[in-house]
């Protein structure tokens, strides 16, 4: 079996991430589920979660509805200490003032994301900003580099992970929010055709509710819900890149 959680991971989240793993498996070993020792983190995206022999994994929204949600199972969504229904998240614009020029330019962390991408469209729209270029950071941190550095005048952040960037990273100082995205449900854990939901989503709860404060805090992980998947798939999917 193979397992990854990819999606906030960075140097200072990665021994938190390691510890979730170990109470993970312990609980899964407690009911008679073998599970890998570690996490696989040389596999790209779309093979981990593709693969015949995943146990657990964390997806984007974007990307489990648009091209996922018939290859694998919908596992539970995170629960993250924000302003906004369990289960659920937003995106946080930043800019480096508060007027923006007219046609600015977006930095997008990938084309599939739903924080970086639909939901700055749909801010967009909501907000009747024209964007003018797009240029793609490949991730989320390099975009809010992006427009410190003036390569790009405006993105729109995960929330998680705007909330680690103002902790661990200098340049936050040089970004303001403008604006949040209306919320939509988290970065959903999945299993593979073969794997049992319910099983690992109790799994999860138990992990979680294993790890020292510091740990949860510095994941933003409080616990998770069990998210319709129709709740999932009713958000649009925005236009190409």
């Amino acid at each position: 079996m193979i397992a990854g959680l990819p999606m906030y991971e960075r140097g200072e989240t990665r021994d938190a991430t390691d510890r979730l793993w170990a109470e993970t498996k312990r609980a899964l070993y407690s009911m008679g589920v073998k599970a890998p020792s570690q996490l696989s983190r040389d596999v790209e995206p779309f093979d981990l979660w593709q693969s015949e022999d995943l146990l657990l994994a964390q997806t984007c929204g974007l990307p489990f509805r648009a091209r996922l949600n018939d290859k694998v199972q919908l596992v539970a969504s995170p629960v993250h200490d924000m302003p906004c229904q369990d289960g659920h998240y937003y995106s946080v614009i930043v800019a480096r003032a508060a007027g923006l020029p007219g046609n600015p330019t977006l930095a997008v962390n990938d084309a599939l994301s739903q924080s970086g991408w639909a939901a700055a469209l749909d801010w967009a729209t909501t907000n009747k900003v024209r964007i003018g270029n797009k240029v793609l950071s490949g991730g989320h941190r390099n975009s809010a580099q992006m427009v410190t550095e003036g390569q790009a005048d405006v993105a729109a952040l995960d929330a998680v992970t705007w909330a680690m960037i103002r902790r661990w990273d200098a340049f936050a100082g040089d970004l303001i929010e403008i604006g949040r995205t209306d919320p939509t449900p988290a970065l959903p854990y999945i299993t593979g055709p073969a794997g049992d939901p319910d099983l690992l989503a109790r799994a999860l709860e138990t992990a979680i509710g294993a790890l020292s404060n510091g740990d949860r805090n510095t994941l933003c992980l409080k616990g998770i819900r069990r998210i319709p998947k129709a709740d999932y798939l009713s958000v649009p999917i925005p236009p190409a890149f």
